[in-house]
């Protein structure tokens, strides 16, 4: 699967795509994910990609003509299998059935704002737009690495092994309760710290009462 990333800082991100699972799955070519600066489409010295708002205000707006040139640059036919995204606090709130749907397509476009915003005219080149929440980041960047990371898990072969991804918190949607689960309590070594002891049920190895009770304490934490 692809991940292009529109931005007028292309750098920020590669500290967290080259480590852990992102960066291993880049590797064995599972995904690929590009950043692209906006700034290069700028046909000025300066590489201005910002000015003052008309009808007055304060901050700057990103400019609408290049991140539209970078768009076209980036993507030059539209086609059913890539999704076009503007991060903004105007879009649908991301949540694991977002994260599902975005997952079937072959190439995600995220297009993140920083300043006030872009140009509203972009919301005429773009599929949709989501936002992570009520709340207000400096940029659009952490938004574009919260969607690269939660729709690269459900790529076949990113996770290790397939029911950590099953099994995890928001991964079951319960359509009658309108609730995603959430995960039951993990423990690992040692069976007590400061008192506090691993539940006797995990260390039976019934594993038929274990499911009974991780399925208890899923349903109680949802």
């Amino acid at each position: 699967m692809k991940f292009d990333i529109l931005t007028i800082f292309p750098n920020s991100l590669d500290s967290y795509f080259n480590c852990s699972i992102l960066d291993k799955a880049q590797k064995k070519k599972l995904i690929n994910i590009k950043t692209h600066d906006i700034r290069e489409q700028t046909s000025d010295k300066r590489k201005t990609v910002d000015d003052t708002p008309y009808g007055g205000g304060p901050g700057m707006v990103i400019q609408i003509e290049p991140v539209y040139k970078t768009l076209q640059k980036v993507y030059k036919r539209k086609n059913k299998n890539t999704r076009v995204i503007l991060l903004s606090p105007q879009g649908k709130t991301l949540d694991q059935n977002q994260v599902k749907r975005l997952a079937k397509y072959k190439r995600l476009i995220l297009i993140a704002g920083h300043y006030e915003s872009i140009d509203s005219r972009i919301d005429k080149f773009v599929d949709e737009k989501i936002s992570l929440g009520n709340f207000i980041l400096t940029g659009g960047e952490l938004a574009a690495a919260c969607i690269v990371d939660s729709v690269a898990r459900l790529v076949p072969g990113v996770v290790g092994k397939a029911e950590s991804v099953r099994e995890e918190s928001f991964a079951a949607y319960n359509k009658q309760t309108k609730e995603f689960n959430i995960e039951y309590p993990q423990y690992t070594r040692p069976e007590e710290f400061k008192g506090l002891k691993v539940p006797k049920v995990l260390l039976s190895g019934n594993h038929g009462e274990i499911k009974k009770w991780r399925d208890k304490e899923s349903k109680q934490r949802s």
